[in-house]
């Protein structure tokens, strides 16, 4: 498939449900650079972005104040290491599992109910997770607020693509704070369950949990606006579009694979017991039927015509290598400022700030450079950002200083997290028409959810391979130091990849839009607009996405 020029790179046009020619020309003329029209004030629209941001910050929120909590809540209800490793992984297990079921739901029968039923489903059960009396109990609850976030990231995204629906510098900026949420979300979780179990105990950061989300909640009602103009009421024609069986094949596949990975850290055999053979085999195959599937159904729950876009699989791939790593080495150094260097939770929430500082500051910079740089570039900085931040990890020392080592280690960390979300966002988002925003949120977010809790499997493992003894949290630095080693490797994995892409700036008014395709689909355009391309009942942007990949537009 031929490589593109810049601003042609992949799939960039947004076509809308109905023919081309029956665009609203009003919308069509409006400056992308104005507010957009559905939201009543500049206030309300800051105030969802905040709300977007925060539903997306939902599960690393959570991992990041589990993770300064994990010391004092293990001992409380004598955990062993994989049911430590499960406090975060259940969360991304369900998450990822989910996100393709929500992304369907969101875009079929309505994103706004959806976004703000689960954030006060959130609020719910980080409630009832204080309350835990044993391990089973508090994996079993963090995996159910995993299953809420997933329910609240693809109708924030699908709202927040469908309000900015074209490229623009007020899209940029709306999606550099939107991008925040996931890698700022981990550290603002630190900080603020740190200094909650510092004046209470362990169990007031997941109240504190329950009331943030709790007035978001409330505040949502008024702060999301509604941007879907047809939504299908629950009928059984609605299920058969719905691809009930590809749900449950993803679903089962995911959960199998995902808790195959998490088990081998704490089984008798480690990878060679038998049951996490079968867990990870049979994950495999469930996985794989699942994507046979999707290429047979009629209605698919994962279009297989949008991996046919070299740029959206290979973006996919860098920020899912980055981010193992990314999740992985802050959830290690967490545990390792707890039980080696032996600080509280709230100086391990300390310790944690300034990657919360450097984010802020570089997503204000993505939000301001993201339509003037070269996107293959700030990937490229972001995948080295990664390997310099886990190299700094992996060769310090138990007697190095911090501010030689973990300090410049958590800023570059947030660079690369920050700069590839910001580019892969952009992208993805622009790769699936108004209708299905959702649902390209959702394939995003479901890859990245998934390879963080295979990156916390692997490198439990290696830590359990590692430790000393038989006690699950260990006091000695080699456990950690060798799971920061594979933090290097999926970083370093991620610079390799980088080199195939051609992505060129984004945001900037020159990509393919409603407002004007470019001069060379004006052939696909026009056979879209004179009927079917094919004898299938696509929509006019299926039907205009599959002739361009057809003729090597991507």
């Amino acid at each position: 498939m031929a490589a593109v020029d810049d601003n042609n790179a992949g799939i960039k046009s947004i076509i809308p449900q109905q023919p081309l020619d029956n665009l609203d020309n009003a919308n069509r003329d409006r400056d992308p650079n104005q507010r957009p029209k559905c939201f009543s004030s500049t206030l309300q629209e800051c105030l969802f972005v905040l709300t977007a941001t925060t539903s997306l910050a939902m599960g690393t929120l959570l991992n990041g104040a589990c993770s300064v909590i994990t010391a004092p809540m293990a001992i409380t209800l004598d955990m062993t290491t994989a049911q430590i490793t499960w406090v975060q992984a259940s969360s991304a297990l369900t998450s990822g599992a989910f996100l393709l079921f929500f992304a369907k739901v969101a875009d079929t029968f309505g994103r706004r109910p959806l976004l703000i039923f689960a954030m006060g489903a959130f609020a719910a059960c980080a409630l009832v997770a204080g309350f835990a009396t044993n391990a089973m109990y508090m994996d079993v609850f963090c995996g159910l607020m995993g299953l809420w976030a997933a329910a609240a990231v693809p109708p924030a995204i699908g709202i927040l693509g469908a309000a900015y629906e074209r490229p623009s510098k007020r899209k940029n900026r709306a999606f550099a704070c939107f991008s925040a949420g996931n890698p700022i979300g981990f550290v603002f979780g630190s900080i603020l369950s740190g200094a909650a179990a510092q004046i209470f105990n362990w169990r007031a950061s997941f109240y504190l949990l329950a009331i943030i989300y709790g007035v978001l909640f409330v505040a949502a009602i008024w702060t999301v606006p509604e941007t879907q103009g047809q939504k299908e009421r629950l009928s059984w024609d609605a299920i058969k579009r719905f691809d009930v069986f590809g749900v449950l094949l993803s679903i089962a596949g995911i959960s199998f694979f995902c808790a195959g990975l998490t088990e081998a850290g704490d089984a008798s055999d480690g990878w060679s017991t038998p049951y996490v053979i079968v867990l990870l085999v049979l994950g495999l195959l469930l996985i794989g039927a699942f994507i046979a599937w999707e290429g047979y159904c009629r209605f698919p729950l994962m279009p297989l015509r949008i991996w046919r876009d070299r740029n959206f699989s290979l973006i996919n791939i860098v920020v899912l290598l980055g981010f193992m790593s990314f999740t992985s080495s802050n959830f290690w150094l967490s545990l390792y400022m707890q039980d080696v260097l032996k600080y509280s939770p709230l100086m391990v929430a300390v310790h944690l700030l300034p990657q919360c500082i450097a984010g802020v500051l570089v997503n204000v910079v993505a939000a301001l450079i993201l339509h003037r740089i070269n996107n293959k570039l700030l990937c490229g900085i972001g995948a080295l950002a990664y390997v310099a931040a886990s190299l700094l990890l992996a060769l310090s020392k138990g007697n190095s200083s911090y501010w030689a080592s973990i300090l410049p280690s958590l800023c570059l960390a947030v660079i690369g997290a920050d700069l590839q979300f910001n580019v892969a966002n952009m992208y993805v988002m622009s790769s699936l028409p108004p209708a299905q925003q959702s649902l390209a949120g959702g394939i995003f977010n479901t890859v990245t959810k998934i390879w963080t809790a295979v990156g916390l499997g692997i490198t439990s493992s290696i830590y359990q391979a590692e430790s000393i003894g038989t006690l699950a949290i260990q006091t000695d630095a080699k456990p950690y130091f060798m799971a920061f080693w594979f933090c290097v490797a999926s970083a370093g994995a991620g610079c390799f990849v980088v080199p195939f892409l051609t992505i060129g700036t984004q945001g900037n008014g020159t990509g393919t839009s409603v407002a004007g395709l470019n001069e060379d689909d004006g052939d696909l355009k026009n056979e879209v607009e004179k009927g079917p391309i094919s004898a299938t009942e696509e929509p006019a942007e299926q039907q205009f996405q599959d002739k361009k990949l057809d003729k090597g537009l991507a």
